[in-house]
């Protein structure tokens, strides 16, 4: 008797499992697309709201999304066969530029609503509480800007994630040489303020420069990548030997308390008499330097106006890396000094032959300074910002030469 009962019971199961593994179907007689004015102002003007209304024999996994380029509703059902239905047949059908519908993928199927303009898929549902399983869909029509179908038809489509939000990278430089020159370094710490040296901030900062620069595509020589003491004049023969089309040289500086704070460029100016200018020339001797050009032989009056002559064509293109500097460091909200370019006499800003920056990341007898400079993420900014004043004064010089040509 036991026996029986168990044979029964598979029986049982056995006849019901191709029941249960039939597809769901849609009754197509009970299915419409009409519309749904939601006011007496949808029934004067166009367009008005519609409804998909599916009609299926059991419930489902379902999904439904809006894509774009036409705007169309795409509705997939899982586990429905939709074979032998005509979509041209569905109720209200001619309220659509086209449907179509078929196998998605196995075990899918999927609706596809071409649809008269651009709506909102504002409410969608599948309800299970009647004689028929309903799955309905309501859309309202916006404005051509609010329409708001997934970023990547194509990935939707196929039943992908839609393509991550990638930033585009950073402009390149390729062909590009720079000079970085860490100030002091060795037996010369530079300033020095509750434990840091000017010295050691300002390398740090110049390798991670140095990074940031090279994955841009420009090649960088640095006048000292350890802690070395370089002489002033080996620093511009350096920059000379690399070829570099910029020299950026890079400190810290300190000041009487309250004389400065926040990041200033400076380019040569030999006449400059700020004060804090001329305090600042005390700690970068102005020995003169007539490299890269051959002055053997001349009297100091025709070197002066050699070197007078090759500014005319560096000097201007020096300013304008220190404007785009500036713009590119007030953009990323990095204080700046009250006269962020300003004109020094600092010898490593002397070359005549190579456009020269001299940039003094902050003040470490400031306290807001100092904190900046030992903070990673405010390093970070900065060398972002500088890069990219990089990459711009490159393309610039891009322009330039062609114009020049011309």
């Amino acid at each position: 008797m036991r026996a029986g009962a168990i044979w029964a019971l598979v029986l049982t199961l056995l006849l019901a499992w191709p029941a249960a593994a039939q597809p769901a179907r849609l009754a197509l007689g009970g299915s419409a697309l009409t519309e749904a004015p939601q006011g007496w102002w949808h029934r004067l003007f166009d367009p008005v709201p519609l409804r998909l209304d599916m009609a299926l024999d059991r419930p489902v996994q379902w999904r439904a999304f809006l894509v774009g380029d036409p705007a169309r509703l795409v509705i997939d059902l899982k586990g429905v066969d939709l074979s032998g239905q005509d979509p041209a047949r569905l109720f209200g059908a001619d309220l659509a530029p086209a449907i179509r519908w078929g196998s998605f993928r196995e075990g899918w199927a999927r609706v596809v609503v071409e649809l008269p303009g651009p709506f909102r898929l504002h409410q969608a549902g599948m309800r299970t509480d009647g004689p028929e399983t309903r799955l309905q869909a309501l859309l309202v029509p916006v404005a051509p800007d609010d329409f708001a179908p997934r970023p990547s038809a194509a990935a939707a489509l196929r039943n992908l994630p839609d393509p991550a939000d990638v930033p585009p990278p950073p402009p390149r430089a390729d062909g590009m040489v720079i000079t970085l020159d860490p100030g002091h370094g060795g037996f010369d710490p530079g300033a020095q303020a509750d434990g840091e040296t000017e010295a050691a901030l300002v390398l740090t900062f110049a390798l991670e420069l140095r990074r940031a620069l090279e994955a841009r595509g420009v090649t960088v020589a640095m006048t000292r990548d350890e802690d070395v003491y370089v002489r002033l004049e080996d620093r511009m023969t350096a920059a000379r030997q690399a070829g570099a089309h910029l020299l950026l040289s890079l400190h810290a500086d300190a000041l009487p308390q309250g004389q400065a704070a926040g990041a200033t460029v400076y380019v040569w100016n030999s006449g400059a008499n700020a004060r804090a200018s001329a305090q600042l020339a005390l700690r970068h001797p102005r020995d003169d330097l007539l490299g890269g050009l051959d002055l053997r032989g001349q009297d100091d009056a025709l070197a002066l106006t050699l070197m007078d002559f090759a500014r005319t064509d560096t000097q201007p293109r020096s300013e304008a890396f220190a404007r785009l500097l500036t713009s590119r460091m007030a953009l990323r909200g990095i204080g700046l000094h009250g006269r962020p370019v300003q004109g020094a006499a600092f010898s490593v800003l002397k070359s005549p032959d190579i456009p020269s920056v001299l940039l003094e990341l902050g003040f470490i007898s400031d306290r807001t300074d100092l904190a900046n400079l030992t903070d990673p993420a405010w390093r970070a900014g900065m060398v972002e910002a500088v890069a990219e004043a990089v990459t711009g004064w490159w393309r610039d010089e891009g322009a330039r030469a062609t114009l020049l040509r011309r």
